[in-house]
């Protein structure tokens, strides 16, 4: 009898999981549709829990607003932190301000900052990390938590094994990320050799605004502004 109960409760799980499959296509539908018209934009993460008068909070807006006077949009995760001075910086500068949130039971809530025929909800994460990959021309990455440090990895992984075009990933903030870096090039490279030294040149730390605007700028004097895949 109990045998039979366990396979009941495993046949009813298959069946819910083949309806949400409606569900994560809707979101694919509807995400590819509203990011193909926004045209060229970078994508800058960091954590939510940033307050407004934090320096990174203040470097992120100035970041956002360097991006759209150089022709681009901003993408953020559409909430609190860094995400919304990612979003404040764009619309203050005029530019496309586009805010990918995502349900959550705390830290997330979609900011004021977002234009509001660009703001996209999702329930999968998974989905909401394809339309940043696909749309995105550069990850601009400020000190961030567990969510931005994932962006930051799936992104290497995907450029470094070609699954995506290559673009500038960018990590704002040396006394933030240096410590990380040190252990990649020690750690990961020189004493594992877990990865190529050539990996590494798919990063770039810097510290000012006008640092990232100088490497996206040169990036794309040689390579054409399109989707990643």
């Amino acid at each position: 009898m109990r045998k039979e109960q366990h396979h009941k409760g495993w046949n009813e799980i298959k069946t819910n999981d083949s309806w949400a499959l409606f569900k994560i296509m809707g979101e694919f539908v509807n995400g590819f549709e509203k990011m193909s018209k926004i045209g060229p934009c970078v994508s800058i993460f960091g954590s939510a829990r940033t307050k407004p008068d934090n320096k990174y909070y203040k470097l992120a807006v100035s970041v956002a607003n360097k991006i759209v006077d150089a022709g681009y949009g901003v993408i953020t995760g559409g909430g609190p932190g860094i995400m919304e001075a990612g979003n404040k910086g764009a619309h203050l500068g005029g530019g496309t301000s586009v805010g990918l949130n995502i349900d959550l039971p705390f830290e997330q809530h979609d900011n004021p900052y977002i234009d509001a025929d660009k703001s996209l909800d999702f329930d999968y994460f998974f989905v909401r990390k394809v339309m940043f990959v696909k749309y995105s021309q550069g990850f601009v990455v400020m000190p961030g938590g567990f969510g931005t440090l994932d962006e930051l990895f799936e992104a290497i992984t995907l450029i470094q094994t070609h699954k995506i075009a290559k673009f500038p990933i960018i990590l704002v903030g040396t006394d933030f990320w240096e410590g990380l870096m040190d252990w990649v090039k020690k750690t990961l490279l020189d004493t594992f050799q877990n990865i190529s030294a050539e990996d590494l040149d798919l990063l770039h730390l810097v510290d000012t605004e006008d640092e990232v605007i100088t490497i996206l700028d040169a990036f794309y004097k040689k390579s054409d502004l399109s989707p990643n895949f």
